[in-house]
């Protein structure tokens, strides 16, 4: 199948690794050309065809810079995924979020939602002229926020609600904005040492190994199997197709069978 994505031109945010990495090689085998953000790079994002700009975007002026610095490279912009998230959440935030630091929270907020605002502020110029696609990438636990640190869930519930309202807002114009919501997915936010399965065996004092093993069966993954980030990728490739003209406002849940009602 044709996507039509062949020249255009693609930014993606969060890019060095998981599901940012995917869809970076996902857009390159589809012959799009590919920026790819991050504040690191790393040795297999290098090892890609993808221009690389370094940014913090949880920084309030980050987005904007990084849009200008793509766009005076080349003026077009077809596609941007806003795949920037995750970040640390101190362990009394994990225990008693309420109580915890509001620091803890702006940091959350900064990266998992006005990150994609400000980025989507910034290249909206240039993907209206380009009739162009933003593709939000959220989580399930904004459709269950009791299952991880709540300032997390909260900010994707918020970006799922920007992304619903700006859908209609600028679809006159010829801008698609949707939304992935992945559920437990092989990424460090999930498997990294500093993730979130390590933090939960060090509270329940059990292996972090065994209880990664046991995790799909767990959370009710019907498939067995955490997601693999080149799942979600493709997803966000076919929501950023031209072929997919009536892909306004949608929010494509890849959860392995963990969610037991529609989203």
């Amino acid at each position: 199948m044709d996507l039509q994505l062949a020249g255009k031109r693609v930014l993606i945010t969060g890019a060095s690794k998981g599901i940012g990495l995917a869809a970076v090689r996902a857009f390159l085998s589809e012959g799009a050309s590919v920026t790819a953000v991050a504040r690191r790079s790393t040795s297999e994002l290098d090892a890609t065809d993808a221009v690389f700009i370094p940014a913090d975007l949880s920084e309030p002026d980050g987005p904007r810079r990084m849009v200008e610095t793509a766009l005076a490279a080349d003026p077009r912009l077809d596609v941007l995924v806003n795949n920037a998230g995750g970040g640390s959440v101190p362990d009394a935030a994990r225990t008693d979020p309420i109580r915890g630091e509001e620091e803890d929270w702006e940091r959350i907020f900064a990266l998992n939602l006005y990150a994609a605002v400000r980025a989507t502020r910034a290249a909206l110029p240039a993907l209206t002229e380009a009739r162009g696609a933003v593709v939000n990438v959220s989580s399930e636990s904004a459709l269950q926020p009791h299952t991880v640190p709540l300032p997390y869930s909260s900010a994707k519930a918020a970006l799922n609600a920007f992304s619903r309202g700006l859908a209609d807002n600028v679809a006159a114009s010829g801008v698609r904005v949707n939304v992935v919501t992945p559920s437990a997915t092989r990424t460090d936010l999930l498997m990294g040492e500093d993730g979130a399965v390590a933090h939960a065996a060090a509270a329940m004092g059990v292996d972090a190994d065994t209880l990664l093993a046991a995790l799909p069966q767990q959370i009710g993954m019907v498939t067995g199997a955490l997601i693999d980030p080149s799942e979600i990728a493709r997803a966000i490739v076919l929501l950023s197709s031209p072929t997919m003209p009536s892909a306004v406002g949608s929010n494509w849940a890849v959860h392995g069978g963990v969610l037991k009602m529609p989203s």
